[in-house]
């Protein structure tokens, strides 16, 4: 039951005019914006929600030469702030302070399959009136382009997503230490929570809090909530610290499960230490041992056939790749018997798991969370990630046989003033939407083709309000470019066909480039093509404005295609699925 306490804050919605206020208001969809709890919130099943955050000047207090970064650093570790509060001069800081973000509020946007608003929900948070210290609230960090991915539940029931316990306008939270996990070697002294959460078709939320992701953040999660289970899964980056890491920031990194609260978040136990589902390490394939902790830096997450797939593409640790996880057993030596070296594909036995991996202590220091459940999806890049020219993100299967990998591209941004580009990021050729195809006779995955057109990759784009020329501080272009894709979602078409909506990723000359105005794209790609089809080109639906970054794209809480489809044609008479039935043809 959802209690009047996850529920949040009851009443009458707001205006964007109220966020203008405080500086930075002006929204890209300009529509009422509703607070958690109100009776008349109810998200369309088929409709897209959108995460975006909305940086908020009046809530940061940084002062130009006289803040010390991070927030309660030790003598001798601290830095002094080069820039004071205002958007996005701010994030010139992170050239003193390699740990520095400024936690936002959450808006949730429902949108029509063609983009049009169809209305906004906040997530509750310390800039609400009616919300303390005691009541339920959330928020992301600006600037971290990896949080905030939204995924359907298996039942579809609601979306998960992931954040932190703590006040808007806060410095460093991205990179704070957990409550119960705490690195001493941490340049950023503070401690907060991390947080699940889950929003209904009501726009009612539910907060589960945990001590996984210490000195990193916490980026996606995706709810089991299928035949009774009621656990999430969990994908993030732990350790913000020296080297070796501490055992609890190596069992709080990676693949994490958690069961559900149904209490508010003041009035939960303490969610005690991490509990992991999955680890993987690079000496499984045969690669001379990394950073302990870190092989596991996951991003994007997905569950398609009873199998967890992750990816990871960022950090000079592990393998950029496409992982999935298998319980389906080991052999004598600990090995997965799906790959025993490493790499393999899902066993047909393979099983959601609903309880954490049961690991060697002993171990952690050396071989870290063991045994290794997790192996490298076959045909997926397994070089080491000091090598790597991948860098995959978000995921989606269309069926069994094809998979979209969104590739965010490697963020160099190399900038020619000749040609007013970034020029890097145009030579790429694999950043985009990847299409990977299964090959029955081998076994093996292999990528079609990347689909590109569109997204001008390299070429600056103008946001209104946003600094125009140089900025001084790096020397280059304060105008972004898409870089790649992160977050994605899809469904397939009557025609046989699949769209898919992806968040981009941008390169730029501004002082954090998650920091950036970014955009919200879709294209349609034929299914059955395994080389590039001619006339697919993306097409933007939404760039984010000044102060705004979007985050996480899927369908909306009650959503089920597969189910709709089995419905017979008499449900397009339904009033909840006559929008579906019209935009679907």
């Amino acid at each position: 039951m959802i209690t009047e306490g996850t529920r949040s804050l009851a009443g009458r919605s707001r205006l964007i005019s109220r966020l203008a206020a405080a500086l930075l208001a002006s929204t890209a969809l300009g529509s009422t914006l509703a607070r958690a709890g109100e009776n008349d919130v109810h998200f369309q099943p088929g409709h897209l929600l959108l995460s975006r955050t909305v940086y908020d000047n009046n809530a940061v207090s940084i002062t130009a030469g006289t803040t010390q970064l991070p927030p309660n650093c030790t003598p001798g570790n601290c830095a002094t702030a080069n820039v004071g509060s205002t958007y996005p001069q701010v994030f010139n800081n992170d050239q003193v302070d390699g740990s520095f973000g400024v936690t936002a509020r959450i808006i949730l946007d429902e949108l029509k399959l063609d983009g049009n608003l169809a209305q906004s929900l906040e997530v509750p948070n310390s800039g609400d009136r009616d919300v303390t210290t005691s009541r339920d609230q959330m928020v992301t960090s600006f600037s971290s382009k990896s949080e905030m991915a939204l995924n359907l539940s298996l039942d579809h029931r609601t979306v998960s997503f992931m954040g932190y316990l703590a006040p808007i306008g806060a410095i460093d939270v991205s990179n704070s230490n957990t409550p119960d996990v705490v690195d001493p070697t941490n340049p950023v002294s503070s401690s907060y929570f991390r947080v699940a959460a889950t929003v209904d078709e009501n726009g009612h939320f539910r907060f589960t809090k945990t001590n996984a992701y210490s000195g990193n953040n916490g980026r996606a999660a995706i709810l089991n909530d299928a035949n009774g289970v009621d656990v999430f899964y969990t994908t993030g980056n732990a350790g913000n610290g020296a080297n070796p890491q501490p055992n609890g920031i190596i069992v709080g990194a990676g693949a994490q499960i958690m069961t559900g609260a149904h209490a508010p978040l003041a009035q939960q136990p303490d969610p005690g230490l991490p509990t992991p589902v999955g680890s993987f390490n690079v000496t499984q394939l045969g690669l001379k041992a990394d950073k302990i902790g870190k092989d596991t830096n996951f991003r994007g997450l997905t569950v398609f056939n009873n199998v967890i797939y992750m990816t990871k593409g960022s950090g000079s640790n592990g393998v950029n790749t496409v992982y999935f996880i298998d319980n389906s057993g080991f052999d004598a030596n600990g090995k997965t018997l799906a790959c025993p070296t490493g790499v393999g594909v899902p066993s047909p036995s393979a099983k959601l798991p609903t309880t954490p991996i049961v690991y060697d202590a002993s171990k952690l220091q050396t071989l870290g969370v063991t045994p290794d459940n997790m192996c490298v999806l076959k045909g997926f890049p397994t070089n080491s990630a000091k090598t790597a020219t991948a860098f995959p993100f978000g995921i989606w299967f269309a069926d069994p046989k094809t998979l979209y990998v969104a590739d965010e591209g490697d963020g160099t941004a190399t900038y020619s003033t000749a040609s007013n580009t970034y020029t890097a990021a145009a030579a790429q050729t694999t950043a985009g939407l990847q299409k990977w195809v299964f090959n029955d006779t081998t076994g093996t995955w292999t990528l079609a083709y990347t689909l590109q057109a569109g997204l001008q990759l390299g070429v600056p784009y103008t946001v209104q309000g946003y600094p125009a020329g140089t900025n001084a501080v790096t020397g280059l272009p304060w105008s972004p470019a898409n870089d790649g894709l992160r977050n994605i979602t899809g469904r397939l078409n009557r025609d046989g066909t699949a769209t898919i909506w992806a968040i981009t990723s941008t390169v730029s000359g501004s002082g954090d480039q998650g920091a950036d105005p970014n955009k919200l794209v879709m294209i349609t790609d034929k299914l059955a093509a395994t080389a590039l089809p001619a006339g697919e080109s993306f097409a933007t639906m939404r760039t984010a404005r000044f102060g705004e970054a979007l985050r996480g794209i899927s369908f909306t809480p009650g959503t089920d295609f597969d189910r709709d489809d089995r419905a017979d044609a008499g449900s397009c008479g339904d009033s909840r699925h006559r929008d579906d039935c019209r935009e679907a043809d």
